[in-house]
C-alpha cells in the first residue's frame, strides 16, 4: 500500500512540475481549490497526496488531472490505458514558476477586450525593458 501512495506522490510532484508549479501542499492546495467544485481540501490533504501517504478520490483525481494536463490514469497507475492515445503537454521554461503560470490561468479566464488590453500592456512593458 505505501509503495503505491508513494508512486503516486512521485507523478502528482512530476506533473506538477512539468505544468510549471512547485511541488509544494500549499500550492496544490490553493490550485486545487480554485477549479475543484466540491467541499475544499485542506492543506493536510494535499500534504498527504504529495507525501506518498494518501490517493486521492476519482473526482478530485480528475480535477488534479485536468489541471496538470495529464491522463488521470497515468496520474493514478503509471501507464497509459492501452485504448488511449497519449498526447504530449508541452512543459514550461525554467523560468516559469508556480506564480507565473497562475498569471497566464487568470489571464486565459479574462474575456478576450480584456486579453487584448492586458497583451497591449505587456508589449509596451516589453519595449521599454
Amino acid at each position: 500500500m505505501g509503495n503505491e501512495h508513494e508512486k503516486f506522490s512521485q507523478r502528482l510532484a512530476h506533473a506538477m512540475q512539468q505544468a510549471g508549479y512547485e511541488p509544494r501542499p500549499t500550492v496544490l492546495f490553493h490550485l486545487f481549490n480554485t477549479r475543484y467544485r466540491g467541499r475544499s481540501v485542506s492543506v493536510q490533504t494535499t500534504s498527504r497526496w504529495l507525501g506518498g501517504r494518501a490517493i486521492p478520490a476519482q473526482d478530485k483525481l480528475q480535477v488534479l488531472a485536468d489541471l496538470l494536463g495529464v491522463d488521470p490514469h497515468v496520474l493514478r497507475f503509471g501507464t497509459n490505458p492501452r485504448s488511449r492515445v497519449a498526447e504530449t503537454r508541452a512543459t514550461w521554461p525554467a523560468g516559469a514558476g508556480s506564480r507565473e503560470r497562475q498569471v497566464i490561468d487568470a489571464f486565459l479566464r479574462l474575456p478576450p477586450k480584456k486579453r487584448e488590453l492586458v497583451g497591449d500592456l505587456v508589449k509596451a512593458l516589453a519595449d521599454e525593458a
